[in-house]
């Protein structure tokens, strides 16, 4: 009788469960996201150019114009332009750009220090690449409403995409784990944690986007963001792979000022 009433007791036990299990579904859903940056009054985007320091091994000016078109060609309803890819260095020049200075109301009075390089005294040197801070001090060029106004004007009053991009070699030693395999004497496999002491080289990339408003030349928004990767020493990454492992990092936030997105997950539902 004993067994008999285990018997029953486990039988409605896995029929509950199968009841309850059975009651519960997974259905996939989207929760849609505004974009940070209202541009429904745009037909057309221009990636102009970025000022570009850090590692010469990568043209970052010229990569990451060439990879932000293709992406909002896919993810935007926006119209890219091709247009050349600025030199900015050279346009700050011809707007006589004073780094570290503001601009005038007009976005004109502008000037040069001699204590900068030319963008031709930079050509054919081994310092071509600037550090962050001399990077940050051609910035003013982006206060010039006169000249992406007339920028504008040519290509029928885009929004204007450029900013600046830093990307260059980073490296740090340290103890990191590891996972280890072990085998007893029974053969049996085990995996446990090893911390050891490790020099790791890999890069940083600090890219800061600008929008600018191309009938008026005014800058609607700005946003930066900094990555870094790291490799072993022994394991020898292409500097240009770098860029682009860490650009993919960056890419939704760049296309969610600029259009529409869904962040796609599940939900589990009680029938």
């Amino acid at each position: 009788m004993t067994a008999y009433l285990k018997t029953t007791v486990s039988g409605l036990l896995l029929l509950t469960i199968s009841a309850c299990t059975s009651s519960f579904y997974e259905i996939p859903i989207e929760t849609p996201l505004q974009p940070k940056l209202d541009v429904s009054r745009f037909q057309r985007v221009l990636v102009a150019g970025f000022l570009a320091g850090g590692s010469d091994d990568v043209d970052a000016n010229m990569e990451t114009a060439r990879l932000l078109r293709s992406q909002l060609r896919n993810e935007s309803r926006l119209d890219v332009i091709d247009a050349e890819v600025l030199d900015l260095f050279a346009v700050a020049e011809s707007e006589g750009v004073v780094p570290g200075e503001g601009t005038s109301e007009n976005g004109d009075d502008l000037g040069l220090t001699g204590t900068q390089t030319s963008s031709s005294e930079r050509d054919g040197t081994e310092e071509e690449a600037l550090s962050e801070e001399e990077l940050e001090a051609y910035e003013p060029i982006f206060a010039n409403v006169g000249y992406w106004r007339q920028l504008g004007e040519e290509h029928q009053n885009p929004l204007i995409v450029t900013g600046t991009v830093y990307f260059t070699p980073h490296q740090m030693s340290g103890m990191v784990t590891r996972e280890r395999e072990i085998y007893d004497d029974f053969g049996r496999r085990r995996v446990i944690p090893m911390r050891a002491y490790r020099d790791r080289e890999g890069f940083i990339l600090s890219p800061k986007f600008i929008f600018i408003d191309g009938s008026t030349g005014v800058t609607l928004y700005t946003e930066r963001h900094r990555e870094e990767v790291l490799y072993d020493a022994t394991q020898n990454t292409p500097p240009l792979s770098s860029y682009f492992e860490l650009m993919d990092r960056l890419i939704p936030s760049f296309l969610g000022a600029l259009a529409d997105q869904n962040i796609r997950g599940s939900r589990i539902m009680l029938r």
